[in-house]
Formats: structure tokens, C-alpha cells, sequence
């Protein structure tokens, strides 16, 4: 059975929360307390196999918590969330970047129409971290490890011009696509837009936490607006976001996607239609396929295609649907999915086509 310690400043919450775990058979709920100091000392007495941390607690909060464990005795975190006021979402980004693995919005109340899918939706989420193997955080940061330099451009051929890149994300998205952000150079040029998987209400504290530390300006996508070079957009909560044929950011409501809204999928469709071999298509760590088909429809219209590789994904989802049907030319783990970007639109530096399957 799969260990379950409940990290929350509310006895009426803990209560709750150990029920929903209690009466799933795989889950056992091995302890239950109410503030960050004895999380970390229930750590080492129980051992659980997961942890759902509360953000904000009184005297130790879910970041101190959680940056205490990783450097401790790690164990997956999962943030469970029933706030979308700014600073808790401030708080819960910044555990991520600590080292907890998925936010999830706290279940809903007995009664409320969205009761039985906020339950489920948190114990597949709890059941799959579970099984992450997560390694200690340590206090200072490593040193950078020296990354191997792509090929060179096939001499006498033109490398692609690159206008737009396109992410999509799942489960472990969001620290994945901050570091890709965070070490973008400021004079990147081309547009990028994000699909990122996530409870409604916390896409605008995502794009915060995510402008904080990329050099180039980071916003929530807006109908009819037209793409900026060197800006990212983000799909806001509850529309899928494309790229209309005036080369304007076009939203529609709805959730037609395999139950994804916003949805990787159209996002992918939309690019390769709209911007061809001139499009960067990336799927990072993700449960699901949801984007898969669509990489490898971006490919077959000549865009640069990029999946996270399945050791340096949390979940091996999305882009192990994408490696099986080939629909990456490149499988990399994260820390060199940003050089690659980089050197695809550095003028005279591009991958030619024939380059491609070398990295």
C-alpha cells in the first residue's frame, strides 16, 4: 500500500483529506498533522511514500517544508492547494522550484457537481508521485554540468528561420518549462507560447512566478492579440489557444480535447498550419498523450520537433506517446533542450535538415 502522510494547518481539512485517501484501497493514510515543523519530524518517523503539503501554515509554511525535506529525507510532495489567493500561489511556485512535484486543487465539497472528479483527479495524482524517484536538494546548487555543443550546420545549407516555438506540459510542467525560460537569452527573438496542464485559478500565478526569472517578457495570451518577437504567451484558464492565419493569438472556449482545455493538441494543429518549417514544436513531462498526434503533424509540415527524454521527465506521458510514433526528431533531457532553441535561431548556428537526427 502506498503511504500517505497529510501535511495541513486545518483539522477539518486533515479530516477530509484522509477520508478521500482512506477509502481508496491502494492508499493508506500514515499520519496526519497540522504545520511544516511536524511534517518534517513525521518524515522520519513514518516514512511515507508521499506527502500532500498545505502552502500557507503558520510559523514553517509548505515552501520551508518542503525545501527542508528534499534536503533532509526527500520524499514526493505533492502541493494540494485550496487557495488561488496571490500569495499562497506565489508560495506553492516556489515549493515546486524546492522540489515538490504537482500543485492540485483541494477536492471539492460532499454535494458540489465537481466532487467526484476533484477526488479523482487527487488520488491518480498522489498514486502516480508516489512512485517518482526523488533524490536529495541540496542547499547550495551543484555546479553546472558542461553540456555537449549540437552539430554544426551542414556547410552550404540554410537552417530553418525560426518564428515561433510552441511548449506544451503536463504533470511536472512547471519547474520544466521555468528553467527552459529562466536561461532563454534576453535577445531571443522568436515568439513562444505555452499549454501548460493546471487547476483553474493558478494560470496567472504560474505566469507570475514564470516572469520572475526569465530575461524576456512573460503574459497570459489575450484574443485578436498579435505575436510580439521575444514574448511568451501563456494559455489562460479554460480556452484552448492557436494561432489564427493574421498570425493573431486566437482563443475559443471549451474543453473538446480528450478532456484538456487548455488543450497541447490544438495548440500543436494550430502551429503547424499556421507557421509551418518555421515552428519549434516541444513536449515536455506530462500524463496522458495529449499533444502527441500533433507533434508529429508539426513534424511532417517541416517544423523542428522536441521531446523531454523519459529520464529527466517526472512522468514519461506525453512525450513517451510522442517518441513512440517518432513524432520528435529529438529526445533530450531538459538541460539541453534550451541550448538546442537557442542555437535553431541563432543566425549562421541553425541545424540544417539533414543535421537533424544527430542530437
Amino acid at each position: 500500500m502506498i503511504k500517505v502522510l497529510v501535511v495541513d494547518d486545518s483539522p477539518v481539512v486533515r479530516e477530509f483529506l484522509a477520508r478521500i485517501f482512506s477509502s481508496d484501497p491502494e492508499l493508506m493514510v500514515a499520519g496526519t498533522v497540522g504545520s511544516g515543523s511536524e511534517a518534517i519530524e513525521a518524515v522520519r518517523r513514518k516514512m511515507p511514500d508521499v506527502i500532500t503539503m498545505d502552502v500557507q501554515m503558520p510559523k514553517m509554511d509548505g515552501y520551508e517544508a518542503t525545501r527542508t525535506i528534499m534536503e533532509t529525507n526527500p520524499v514526493p510532495i505533492v502541493i494540494v492547494s485550496g487557495s488561488v489567493d496571490p500569495n499562497e500561489v506565489t508560495t506553492t511556485f516556489r515549493a515546486m522550484e524546492a522540489g515538490a512535484l504537482a500543485v492540485v486543487s483541494r477536492p471539492t465539497g460532499m454535494g458540489h457537481p465537481d466532487h467526484e472528479k476533484t477526488v479523482k483527479e487527487l488520488i491518480k495524482t498522489v498514486k502516480l508521485m508516489s512512485e517518482v524517484r526523488v533524490v536529495r536538494r541540496w542547499p547550495r546548487p551543484a555546479p553546472a554540468a558542461k553540456l555537449p555543443l549540437f552539430p554544426e550546420k551542414v556547410a552550404g545549407q540554410e537552417a530553418p528561420e525560426v518564428s515561433l516555438v510552441a511548449i506544451g506540459a503536463s504533470t511536472g510542467g512547471p519547474i520544466a518549462i521555468q528553467r527552459i525560460l529562466a536561461s532563454l537569452p534576453r535577445d531571443f527573438f522568436p515568439a513562444v507560447l505555452i499549454v501548460q496542464h493546471m487547476a483553474r485559478g493558478f494560470i496567472a500565478g504560474f505566469t507570475e512566478w514564470l516572469a520572475q526569472s526569465s530575461a524576456i517578457p512573460v503574459k497570459i495570451a489575450v484574443q485578436g492579440e498579435p505575436l510580439h518577437s521575444g514574448c511568451v504567451y501563456v494559455a489562460p484558464d479554460g480556452f484552448d489557444m492557436g494561432v489564427g492565419t493574421d498570425g493573431r493569438i486566437a482563443l475559443r472556449k471549451g474543453d473538446n480535447n480528450n478532456g484538456h482545455c487548455p488543450s497541447v493538441s490544438h495548440l500543436f494543429r494550430s502551429i503547424a498550419h499556421s507557421h509551418g518549417n518555421n515552428a519549434v514544436g516541444v513536449l515536455l513531462t506530462g500524463m496522458g498523450k495529449d499533444g502527441a498526434a500533433e507533434l508529429r503533424l508539426m513534424r511532417e509540415h517541416g517544423a523542428v520537433t522536441i521531446a523531454q527524454d523519459a529520464e529527466s521527465s517526472i512522468v514519461y506521458g506525453m512525450p513517451g506517446e510522442a517518441a513512440k510514433i517518432e513524432a520528435a526528431e529529438y529526445i533530450l533531457p531538459l538541460d539541453r533542450i534550451q541550448p538546442l532553441l537557442v542555437r535553431l535561431v541563432k543566425p549562421g548556428r541553425g541545424v540544417g535538415k539533414t543535421d537533424r537526427n544527430a542530437g
